[in-house]
């Protein structure tokens, strides 16, 4: 409590509602009281401390940089979830060690630009960058290195193959015979691939009454499985009568002969 009202003093802060930056890095903290009364804290830094929870950050929604690098965090489970704003977050140098279960705790970081996990003992997983990078799609910066294109469809292919043969298939003009309901190729990944669940109202031929897909990713699947059939029609249209010609009945009718060839 010393220590943020410390900080304070030094901003010159008179209200809580004016505090959108605190720094409290390198004083050796092992806890930090709720800070739930700076309800507009926007940046905020307890790097180079002995942190171990979290808990003081419960109501902080409005956070987009949180640098909690250099402490004694084994565990953020139920800490980060709710801040959703995020965009930058360093968490290296702490004692992090469920891969999974940190990476699901920030999959509602739609914002999240910049993360930072290496020197953690999840870091040592022999997929530990490609999972955060198929896990967590909006981040551009992992562990101070760029996300490359050539990353994001490796991590495509290794979590999702299906989807991966699907997108090359729309994207290229190929045809891949990939059956739907397939293993997913990543032991991290062992449940079989997702079925699509067609909405009512969204069936073949029918375009009047259409229901968005809840899941972009059976939209990609329907345009897969129903690809647009083009059909190319030839006449001899020297061997049809005008109209003229069937009145006046000068040409007799003769059947009609239509080359048809269809391209899926």
């Amino acid at each position: 409590m010393q220590a943020v009202e410390k900080q304070l003093k030094i901003c010159g802060f008179k209200r809580n509602v004016d505090v959108l930056v605190l720094y409290l890095a390198g004083q050796g903290l092992r806890s930090i009281p709720s800070l739930s009364r700076f309800h507009r804290l926007r940046y905020l830094w307890i790097n180079n401390n002995k942190i171990e929870d979290l808990t003081f950050l419960i109501n902080n929604y409005c956070l987009t940089e949180l640098y909690l690098n250099n402490n004694e965090l084994t565990d953020v489970s139920g800490a980060l979830k709710h801040l959703c704003a995020l965009q930058i977050l360093l968490l290296h140098n702490n004692q992090l060690k469920k891969l999974g279960k940190t990476v699901k705790e920030l999959k509602g970081m739609i914002s999240l630009q910049t993360l930072n996990l290496f020197h953690n003992p999840l870091a040592q997983d022999p997929d530990y960058r490609l999972y955060v990078i198929y896990s967590l799609p909006s981040v551009q910066l992992l562990d101070r290195k760029s996300v490359t294109q050539r990353e994001r469809e490796s991590a495509l292919h290794l979590y999702n193959r299906e989807r991966s043969c699907v997108m090359q298939s729309i994207a290229f003009g190929k045809r891949v015979n990939t059956p739907l309901g397939t293993t997913v190729g990543s032991s991290r990944c062992t449940q079989p691939a997702r079925r699509l669940m067609m909405p009512s109202g969204c069936e073949f031929g029918n375009h009047t009454n259409r229901v968005p897909f809840e899941n972009p990713e059976d939209a990609i699947l329907l345009r897969a499985m129903t690809r647009s059939l083009t059909e190319f029609s030839s006449v001899d249209w020297n061997k049809v009568a005008t109209c003229q010609e069937r009145q006046l009945g000068n040409k007799a009718e003769e059947p009609h002969e239509k080359l048809t060839v269809q391209f899926r």
